[in-house]
């Protein structure tokens, strides 16, 4: 669908040179995409099936995929000042209970949602069923398919600090409940080339990622002329520019975003990464 270029220098607004291309970067929610095709991956194999409820929860692995299992999201001020307190991460019980989750926003199916918290779910459903910790499974079941080296899962301060802007804050990623993918944006561009040229699920699978359900059209401050979900994917289309395909992020001092543009000459796939919290500059 696209090819890497060579890489470009990243710049500061006065022009200092940071980094390039392949860079390491925090891909935030672009990490839902990458977890959405492990999950059809391993739905493929057989090892569960989409219609499966989700453990003793009255959702299922469909819903948590697309946003329609009415579970609520987390964060608000009491999360954002435990994060800037730098207190200890909750435990997932803790983080459950201070949510509510049980309390469900909608019947599942009949609304959507979006859910940080449905995401952990997938997560811990990959690792529950692999047997193997997000970093490993991913691996094997996306990225070295791929022949991508250098995404991973931040599991420490440390792996923060290597990162390209830094970590001024000493943010711990393991607030970041789903997992949170750090990589080069070269490597971004290539999971979602290989995703959608077919290299890593089958058509069936694809047309289940991209089946979008609408949202709603334009949104202050971002492209958007029209906006849907379908499984770990936001697509809809974008002003002068057509379809979009992919994800965009934000964390606590950085944001990111990785989309498709189908209807362009040569399909082109841009990954794009910024300082600030503000997802309309990617």
């Amino acid at each position: 669908m696209s090819q890497i270029q060579p890489p470009y220098a990243i710049k500061s607004i006065s022009g200092e040179v940071l980094g390039d291309r392949t860079s390491l970067v925090s891909w935030w929610s672009i990490t839902k995409t990458v977890l959405a095709a492990a999950v059809l991956k391993l739905v493929e194999t057989g090892t569960f099936g989409l219609d499966d409820a989700y453990n003793n929860w009255p959702f299922t692995i469909r819903h948590l995929l697309q946003h329609t299992s009415g579970l609520t999201n987390y964060g608000g001020p009491t999360y954002q000042s435990a994060v800037a307190n730098g207190d200890m991460v909750w435990s997932v019980d803790e983080l459950l209970a201070r949510r509510n989750a049980r309390q469900l926003l909608f019947t599942s199916g009949d609304g959507w949602a979006y859910s940080n918290i449905g995401y952990l779910f997938l997560r811990q459903l990959i690792e529950g069923t692999t047997s193997l910790n997000l970093d490993t499974a991913l691996r094997q079941l996306v990225f070295d398919p791929l022949g991508l080296e250098s995404p991973r899962i931040a599991q420490s301060i440390s792996d923060m600090n290597a990162t390209l802007w830094g970590n001024e804050i000493n943010y711990d990623p393991r607030w970041v409940f789903h997992g949170l993918i750090l990589g080069a944006p070269t490597d971004a561009v290539g999971f979602l080339d290989g995703l959608l040229t077919g290299r890593l699920l089958s058509q069936a699978s694809l047309d289940l990622m991209q089946g979008a359900r609408v949202l709603g059209g334009e949104i202050p401050g971002r492209p958007w002329t029209q906006i849907g979900y379908g499984f770990g994917l936001m697509i809809g289309t974008m002003a002068g520019v057509g379809r979009a395909i992919g994800h965009s992020g934000v964390g606590y001092d950085t944001v990111s975003a990785l989309y498709a543009f189908p209807d362009l000459p040569g399909r082109p796939i841009v990954a794009a990464f910024a300082q600030g919290t503000d997802e309309g500059v990617t």
